[in-house]
């Protein structure tokens, strides 16, 4: 391993792992050698980037903004409509939540859910962290946030108490795509060779997602056919302008709610 190969952390979520697939499993060893590559939940992506731990992480977009990062424009993981790994459950009716257990894995997501109670149920809930168990949060907030692999293994349609999809949720409320997550960096690490590197990791995964659906499908506990419909039919990895127009207005939202301050470029 050369001392010279940028420090990436990447997400080890079932999302993520289109984005990675060429630099874990290419046959080129030119883009398997280019990064340094290491895995953590997203907030830790955020705090090891924090710390100078990494060079360049999959951020969540709040994390990016809040630490002026730029970003590398292209890919990410997004949606459309609904995402399927971010639910929100509640006991309540959703305008009556006073308090929500979130799993703080995603800073985004926990973010997101703040957004749409206050600006489409006017709730303002205190929010708490707690472990991914959904009977356990219940039993001790209104409402919880299950995101991620977790999610994944709750069915929306059977749970005994309301349930949204954030992402349908966010798309149903703006209009626009939400983007959770980008690959950040600071400005020195924004080149062209580390960008296409990125696309190129991406495009193998694409290209490879039977392989992706065999081998994760297992390992997350869940079936291959739900494994594929969550990367091919609500994920987004291929990045375009709309995507980062509502990147742009979940941040205006988020800022007035959080006051972080917005920095980095993205493509018009």
């Amino acid at each position: 391993m050369q001392p010279t190969q940028p420090r990436v952390c990447a997400v080890s979520y079932l999302n993520t792992v289109p984005l990675v697939w060429g630099f874990t499993n290419s046959p080129d060893p030119e883009l398997r050698n280019v990064f340094d590559v290491r895995f953590a939940l997203p907030s830790l992506c955020a705090q090891q980037m924090a710390n100078g731990d990494a060079d360049i992480g999959i951020l969540p977009v709040i994390e990016m903004a809040r630490q002026k990062l730029d970003y590398f424009p292209g890919t990410g993981i997004a949606c459309h409509g609904p995402v399927r790994t971010i639910l929100l459950l509640s006991k309540v009716p959703f305008a009556q939540i006073k308090t929500l257990a979130v799993d703080a894995g995603s800073r985004t997501s926990v973010m997101l859910s703040r957004v749409i109670l206050a600006e489409r149920f006017g709730a303002t809930p205190r929010v708490f962290a707690h472990p991914a168990d959904m009977e356990a949060m219940l039993a001790q907030a209104d409402a919880a946030l299950i995101i991620g692999d977790p999610a994944l293994l709750i069915d929306p349609a059977t749970v005994p108490c309301a349930c949204l999809d954030l992402g349908a949720e966010w798309v149903d409320m703006t209009g626009l795509p939400m983007v959770f997550a980008v690959w950040s960096a600071r400005k020195e690490f924004i080149t062209p060779r580390n960008e296409q590197a990125f696309r190129d990791s991406l495009r193998y995964g694409l290209d490879h997602m039977n392989d992706i659906v065999h081998e994760q499908a297992p390992i997350r506990g869940i079936t291959e056919e739900l494994t594929r419909d969550y990367l091919t039919k609500h994920i987004v990895f291929e990045l375009g302008a709309r995507d980062y127009e509502g990147m742009r207005r979940y941040l205006d939202l988020a800022l007035s709610l959080d006051r972080v301050t917005i920095s980095g470029g993205a493509p018009a």
